[in-house]
């Protein structure tokens, strides 16, 4: 049986370096054993899923030097591979588990299931579905179905004893059935759910292996069981460690820059980052820290991952980003900077923005030097303000910070409404608003426009400077959080629903 690896992302958000983590080693080990590796985009998310998501996530692999032999943009012998493509085969699954016994029709509303979890946890239970569907009667259940009442379909699941899921890495690992869901399978729309899409499309394109975050591994006896309920073998499961930050909390946007992307355009090499993700909890047999791809598919045993969650440390990246760079030839490093630079349209942009404001070409210099700096030189003095208080400064940031992640069409128009509405909701005027922007993104009130700056270096670096300035300035304690973002929400409501959120 040849091995079949696959990397399978949600095209919700920017590249993030824990896809590529995933990606990485499901390849290795494809290689390793003479298999294929594929990647496919699982868009059900039909509200969240963008194209250029999707566009940004293969981009970013392929920069990295991540290859597959089959996926959306090269097509294969189990095409489509966007699930957005496969939505007639999912439902045909579903019926089956129906017609077998394996799955009921569930009526129950939103409204119905939300009082079921309030009774639950009054009781000091854990929320979860009580089965309510499967006591239906036969004739019940096929009135309501030709009434053309909203339905989902659920997974049956036992309710007592322990499921055994057999782990690569960490051998059998039990988990109690009570702790499993009635999982939903088919939506009100008619539209999987990730959890029937994966089973589906990883039995169809023919997985052996299924290498994926340990954040997966309670989904595991849903996902065990489904393939029982349809005979079908089951890949061999391996639930990698989680990256995590310094303080070995997960890894996440708000402490730490998650974007492939984002490292990028600050200069890291893409060989090198791919050699500190490989460094992730596993080692070459030598010990040694720099090495290649293809170094690391020669030597490459899954039994060397380590179960500790592996930290990933930006100050170590940029150090191992070092011994990348000095192993160049000064040619080598002169093509590489011109390369990392060579986006005509974003030195288009900043010539536009630095033109009226020099006169030699010199001065170019001064004008254009943080578009391509990491990080400006700041401090919290610089934000002081005669106009506003520190916590609207820092409120300011904050705010900023949460809308515009949310965006993902970034253009001058989008981050202006933005940073103009928030300013108004918050009763400041624009001139007193925008300094603080102006100081964390380019270091300076003297800059060029910075709304259209934030375009042009791009989302990525733009979250990462607001957000060192609000560490900067002082970013807000847990119990602020949740104030601040309520008062973010009802900021944005218009001035009557805001007051009767607010009583």
């Amino acid at each position: 049986m040849k091995v079949r690896t696959r990397i399978a992302p949600s095209p919700t958000g920017f590249p993030h370096v824990g896809t590529a983590y995933i990606a990485l080693f499901n390849l290795c080990f494809a290689r390793q054993h003479g298999g294929e590796f594929i990647l496919r985009i699982e868009d059900t998310d039909q509200l969240r899923s963008t194209p250029e998501s999707e566009k940004m996530i293969l981009d970013s692999l392929r920069w990295l030097g991540i290859e597959w032999s089959e996926g959306p943009d090269v097509g294969g012998p189990h095409a489509p591979y966007r699930q957005s493509e496969r939505m007639h085969i999912y439902k045909q699954y579903a019926l089956e588990l129906v017609e077998k016994g394996h799955a009921f029709y569930c009526f129950a509303t939103a409204e119905e299931l939300d009082q079921m979890r309030a009774e639950q946890q009054a009781r000091g239970e854990t929320p979860k579905y009580d089965g309510r569907g499967l006591k239906l009667s036969q004739e019940e259940v096929q009135r309501r179905l030709a009434a053309g009442e909203p339905h989902v379909i659920r997974m049956k699941v036992p309710e007592e004893g322990i499921c055994k899921v057999n782990d690569l890495l960490r051998g059998e690992v039990d988990i109690p059935w009570a702790q499993v869901d009635m999982q939903i399978l088919l939506k009100t729309d008619g539209l999987p759910t990730y959890h029937l899409a994966n089973v589906v499309d990883d039995h169809l394109m023919q997985i052996t292996h299924v290498f994926r975050g340990e954040e997966w591994l309670p989904s595991a006896p849903k996902h065990q069981l489904l393939y029982q309920y349809f005979g079908w073998d089951m890949p061999q499961l391996c639930h990698m460690p989680l990256l995590r930050n310094p303080d070995k909390s997960k890894l996440s946007k708000r402490k730490n820059p998650t974007s492939i992307n984002y490292y990028r355009d600050i200069g890291v090499l893409p060989e090198a980052l791919l050699n500190y993700l490989g460094r992730m909890g596993w080692s070459m047999p030598d010990e040694r820290e720099v090495f290649t791809l293809q170094d690391m598919m020669d030597n490459f045993d899954i039994h060397r991952v380590s179960l500790g969650g592996p930290v990933f440390d930006v100050d170590k990246l940029n150090w191992l980003n070092g011994q990348w760079i000095k192993g160049l030839s000064p040619v080598q490093l002169l093509e590489r900077i011109l390369t990392w630079q060579n986006d005509s349209k974003k030195l288009e942009e900043i010539a536009t923005a630095i033109q009226p404001r020099i006169n030699l070409l010199s001065e170019a210099v001064n004008w254009a030097g943080f578009y391509f700096n990491h990080m400006p030189n700041i401090t919290a003095e610089m934000f002081e303000s005669k106009k506003l208080n520190q916590e609207q400064v820092r409120q300011s940031l904050q705010f900023a910070i949460w809308r515009l992640e949310k965006t993902f069409t970034w253009n001058n128009d989008t981050v202006s409404q933005i940073l103009m509405d928030l300013a108004n909701q918050m009763g400041i005027k624009l001139r007193d608003f925008m300094p603080a922007f102006f100081i964390a993104i380019a270091g300076s009130t003297s800059s060029t426009p910075v709304m259209q700056a934030m375009v042009t270096i791009g989302p990525d670096l733009t979250y990462a400077r607001l957000r060192r300035a609000l560490e900067i300035v002082g970013g807000p304690s847990k119990k602020e959080l949740k104030v601040w973002e309520k008062l973010n929400e009802s900021i944005q409501l218009p001035k009557n629903e805001a007051t009767e959120t607010s009583e």
